[in-house]
Order: structure tokens, then sequence, then C-alpha cells
């Protein structure tokens, strides 16, 4: 059996591993097991009743949560045309350009960004990425609002605190949801606003139950299962 460390130890005595958590207990609780020196995000993973590998049931999507994340966004805009460039870079775009970006990711495996946004006319020149920015979930894409012709306003949300969120190969969704500074309350609105998004973007083709599990956890910290049963 893999050894723990010592705070590790004493927060799991706090949960009960088999119980099923309200939710603003188990945010409370997620929040009082973070113990680490530094300040560590609180993560949901929800499994769902779903088959990922059936493009009718596949949940997708982006919010920005009323508290932000907690992390300085850098954000990748390509684009062209002087209105475009001058509202992304008023925005607060930490890069903005096109051939000279897509160059460099693709000669210098340049990766400095966390978010890369797309003005509709560019998708020609993203798409050759596709294979490096697809496996590490940054191929823009509309359904997030990451192609977009309004790229200032995605620029904001992206900075704002603006997540996506999408199935793995397993119908699992894990999306961070702040810092464990934030406390319990801002947490609580983050992880509302997130299910909120999550439950509202049922597939038609879903049959049976929706939310099979979702846990709550932090960095470094022990998970704490919340009942679904009282999620939306």
């Amino acid at each position: 059996m893999a050894k723990v460390g010592k705070k590790y130890a004493e927060s799991a005595k706090l949960i009960e591993k088999s119980k099923l958590y309200d939710p603003n207990e188990a945010v409370a609780l997620v929040c009082q097991t973070s113990k680490a020196k530094f300040d560590e995000t609180i993560e949901v993973h929800v499994r769902l009743g779903v088959d990922s590998r059936h493009a009718d049931q596949q949940v997708r999507g982006a919010i920005v949560l009323p508290n932000g994340t907690g992390k300085t966004v850098k954000t990748l805009v390509i684009t062209k045309g002087d209105d475009k460039v001058n509202a992304a870079k008023e925005a607060g775009a930490d890069y903005v350009g096109a051939e000279e970006y897509v160059e460099k990711i693709t000669k210098e495996n340049w990766f400095d960004f966390d978010v890369v946004i797309a003005s509709p006319d560019m998708m020609g020149l993203v798409g050759r990425l596709g294979k490096v920015l697809g496996p590490k979930g940054l191929m823009p894409n509309p359904k997030a609002g990451t192609v977009t012709p309004d790229v200032g306003r995605a620029v904001k949300e992206a900075k704002a605190g603006k997540i996506e969120y999408r199935l793995d190969k397993t119908n699992i969704i894990h999306c961070p949801i702040g810092k464990a500074s934030f406390g319990a309350e801002k947490i609580q609105e983050n992880f509302d606003t997130l299910l909120g998004a999550i439950i509202k973007a049922k597939p038609a083709a879903a049959k049976g139950q929706y939310i099979k599990s979702c846990v709550l956890a932090s960095t470094m910290g022990p998970g704490v299962k919340v009942n679904q049963g009282k999620l939306g």
C-alpha cells in the first residue's frame, strides 16, 4: 500500500469514505482538508450516465465561473485585421498574431499559453495545429466560445475565469472550480454554476440516471463524495 503524508492522513480522518455528503457539506469539508503549504486547487469530478462514443451523447460546453478559477490565464489570439487585433490587445490578450504564432508552435514546440482563441477566418490556418493542440485540449472550438469573430469578448471571458467542461473517454468531467483560499461560499457558488451547466447540457439521448457520481477534491487532499441525489 502506498504511503500517504501526515497531512493527508489527518485530512482523511475527517471524511467518512462511504458517506455521500450534501453539496454544502462536501464543499466545506474539501476546503477544511486543504492543508498543503501552497494554495490548492479545488476540482470537481462528475461521472455521467452517458456514452461519449456516441455523438448524440456528448456533453460539452463552457461557462464563466462567478468567482473565477484563481488562476492567471495566458491567452493566445490568432486573428488578422486591425479591428480584431486591437480588440484582442485592448481586452488584455497576452499574444496576438497569425502565421508567426502557428509557426512558433510548430517549429519551436512553444506552449506558453493556457487558452487559444481564433476568429473564424483563421480556422484554415489553425487547423494545421490540430495534432498538437487537440491532445492538450487547446484546440479552439465554437462550442467553447473560442472560435468567434468577437475575440475581445472571448479574451475577457477567459481572463475572468471561463472554463470548458467536456467528457473524457471514461464519461467523466474533470474541472477546477477555484482555490482553497476562496473559502466555502465562493467555491459553492462556482460549484453550483458548473453543475447547473452540466445538468442543463444533458443530451436528449441520455437514458437512466444522468449523474452517476460526483467527487470534490483539492490538489493534495482526499476526495469527498457528493450525494448526487441532491444535485439539480
